[in-house]
């Protein structure tokens, strides 16, 4: 079995601020939490985004219900304060790096 470098082509979307203006975001990683918290989560960084001096890149994390037709519903934003939540999506989002 061979691994290849090959640049992936990755998923896009486009995000909407209060503002109107709109960003284009690259899908890193989706996380099924359905069972524990009856949502799914999107990891998204913004397209183009460089590394700062620490080598570290601008991640949004976000969460989502399933609408009755299976499409993806509204993103919203992680209570702050739902530390089970964001210790499992760490815990994930850091297997996953280990794993790329």
């Amino acid at each position: 079995m061979s691994h290849s470098h090959e640049e992936q082509e990755r998923d896009v979307i486009t995000l909407v601020d209060d503002a109107g203006n709109e960003s284009l975001f690259e899908i890193i990683l989706t996380i099924d939490g359905r069972e524990e918290f009856g949502k799914n989560y999107v990891l998204l960084m913004p397209v183009g985004a460089e590394e700062d001096e620490d080598g570290q890149v601008e991640i949004q994390a976000y969460s989502y219900t399933e609408n009755e037709d299976g499409t993806e519903g509204d993103l919203q934003p992680i209570p702050e304060d739902s530390n089970a939540e964001w210790d499992m999506i760490e815990e994930v989002f850091n297997s996953f790096m280990t794993e790329e």
